[in-house]
């Protein structure tokens, strides 16, 4: 009989705790959860490091040295959502006499280190293409963003109908606007892979392909905490081995790879002698005895791992390769896509529209790494992600889209939320007078010229009254912007009338700018007597 595992409990109590807020902070679409739920992404790994946050990096280092890979198992969405594809997989399925989930096999420290090594020095020199495409947390995001949350919309769509065929108006409907081609295979494309590698190998990608997995194995190895085995005790029946999905447990020879263990206890409680105990370890001699002991159990599974290692790295080069030809034909279609102003053509891509606080676009490049936190954040839906529009060096990061709406004059969200600090906070103050971007009028297109029509819709919906109407033709008058005063906001844009090339759009600013802040009118006031006049 399996002894009650505490230790389990406990660490999923914790995980839940993590993981439930941050998913319903990614598919909450009518903003019901407060912004301080986002503090709880700060403790990512990855957003930390790239953020410059210190101690949140040297917190989970230190963590790591004393309990082992917790964070694995508890604190990261990405390893947490796989447990759950984990124990979806498991479900239905008979437990036959046997059977054998997962085995222990050679860890692949080449391919490891070396995928580590990378990450690290591409990201030293500003390329953070890497650490989007690996980064847990990142993936997790646009899984979330771009795939569970239209879900929930949809979903919300379909019960709003059906309440107010019944006079109920609790429900309304929302517009699923941010999700782009993209981002949606790139969604697509995260949740094969951690499909695909948990069907197979449980947490292959934790323990080979992440970087953060792999910088915290640097010190989980020398863990003060760890799951060891009781000689004593154990039965060699082989359980433990078969239940670990970190596939760092070899039974034969009552081994436990500690840079590989995330800690998860399945191990614990699948023994019923309590053959294996998480406790204090301090003896180097062990520890050597255990290396030299793993050393022979990797050479005894070479084969057999070189097989399987194979198998699974064929399904998932599959599985990227075919979504190549979208990528590529999502590249051509931004080469070709546009002609006149505003536009670029097959030579150098343009500049896209960065947050405010974003700072410059070199900037924003070397630290967003894509997690769609600001575009599901964004209460005005115009952060959209990118393709290969802008080039590979922006891909999936978000930008300014000032299609069906505009940046609000008075939000500071993004910059709230971001845990990379890649999107700087900003005061409300500053906010209104960061320069993104500044629009740029084309009398041409405008209906004023055209069809000698009034409109002003453009100036109305200036905040900032950089965009003002001067005289034109007899009564007519006709839009000018003030690039002193414009921040780029795009109220302007979106109001335009004029389809499909809009008469006002805003361009960007490659390093953003400061304006003055446009001085109020005063109010006088006015005495009146008891009659009011």
């Amino acid at each position: 009989m399996k002894k009650r595992n505490y230790l389990k409990g406990l660490r999923v109590l914790l995980a839940i705790l993590f993981f439930v807020p941050i998913l319903l902070f990614f598919v909450d679409f009518s903003g019901i959860l407060p912004n301080n739920i986002h503090r709880l992404l700060h403790l990512q790994l990855m957003p930390a490091i790239l953020g410059g946050m210190v101690g949140i990096v040297v917190f989970q280092f230190l963590l790591a040295l004393v309990f082992g890979r917790i964070y694995c198992s508890t604190i990261c969405p990405a390893g947490v959502f796989q447990d759950i594809i984990n124990r979806l997989f498991c479900i239905g399925k008979k437990k036959k006499k046997g059977s054998r989930r997962f085995i222990y096999h050679k860890p692949m420290n080449r391919l490891r280190y070396v995928l580590l090594a990378i990450t690290a020095l591409t990201a030293i020199f500003g390329f953070s293409g890497l650490c989007l495409l690996l980064d847990p947390y990142s993936n997790f995001g646009r899984i979330m963003a771009s795939l569970f949350r239209p879900v929930v919309m949809w979903g919300n769509n379909i019960f709003a109908d059906l309440l107010m065929k019944i006079d109920n108006y609790s429900l309304f409907h929302v517009t699923i606007s941010t999700v782009t081609v993209s981002g949606l295979i790139a969604a697509i494309v995260a949740l094969l892979v951690f499909i695909v590698m948990t069907i197979f190998h449980g947490r292959l990608f934790c323990n080979t392909i992440c970087p953060v997995g792999t910088l915290l194995s640097l010190f989980s190895r020398y863990s003060f905490f760890h799951i060891t085995f009781d000689k004593e005790t154990c039965t060699h029946c082989g359980n433990c081995e078969h239940t670990c999905k970190a596939e760092a447990i070899d039974s034969k020879n009552l081994t436990v790879d500690t840079s590989r263990c995330i800690d998860c206890f399945n191990c614990v409680s699948s023994c019923a002698k309590g053959g294996l105990q998480y406790r204090l370890q301090f003896s180097s001699k062990k520890q050597e005895n255990t290396t030299a002991n793993i050393k022979t159990a990797q050479a005894l599974h070479s084969d057999q791992t070189a097989t399987n290692s194979r198998r699974v790295f064929l399904a998932t080069s599959t599985t990227v390769a075919a979504s190549l030809p979208i990528i590529s034909a999502i590249a051509k279609r931004g080469n070709r896509c546009g002609k006149g102003d505003g536009h670029w053509k097959n030579e150098t891509p343009p500049s896209p529209l960065t947050p405010p606080g974003s700072i410059s676009l070199q900037r924003f490049k070397d630290k967003c790494t894509g997690c769609q936190l600001c575009v599901v954040r964004c209460p005005s839906q115009v952060l959209r992600p990118t393709g290969l529009e802008y080039g590979l060096g922006y891909l999936l990061k978000p930008r300014l889209a000032y299609i069906n709406s505009y940046c609000n004059y008075e939000c500071t969200v993004c910059s709230d939320v971001c845990p990379t600090g890649a999107i700087k906070p900003l005061t409300v103050e500053t906010k209104k007078t960061t320069q993104v971007g500044i629009a740029t009028f084309f009398k041409g297109r405008c209906v004023v010229n055209t069809e000698e029509q009034d409109c002003g819709a453009c100036a109305e919906h200036c905040p900032t009254q950089a965009v003002h109407m001067v005289p034109y033709k007899g009564t007519l008058t006709i839009p000018h912007v003030n690039p002193d005063l414009c921040i780029g906001c795009g109220g302007c844009e979106s109001i335009c009338p004029v389809r499909p090339m809009r008469a006002i759009i805003v361009k960007p600013n490659i390093q953003h700018k400061f304006v003055e802040k446009p001085k109020e009118e005063e109010i006088k006031e006015v005495e009146v007597d008891d009659f009011g006049f």
